[in-house]
């Protein structure tokens, strides 16, 4: 068993790893990713708040939460 001399499947290794660095994608401004931070953050307090109010309410209820009739 040897090793492949030419390319694997068409695709030369050598050209598609260099068309990654080419490929930039999409390049935000400091004002866009300034702005997706701070989208970021205020989900990330909202989604605190939340789970500290289920807690909250959790705690209030008590452990009647759980007798119940089925």
């Amino acid at each position: 068993m040897g090793r492949a001399v030419g390319p694997v499947g068409g695709v030369s290794v050598g050209i598609a790893m260099n068309d990654k660095d080419k490929d930039q994608g999409i390049v935000l401004t400091e004002a866009q990713q300034r702005a997706r931070r701070a989208r970021s953050v205020a989900i990330a307090l909202a989604l605190a708040a939340l789970v500290i109010l289920f807690y909250i309410m959790t705690l209030v209820k008590g452990p009647g939460v759980l007798v119940r009739p089925i």
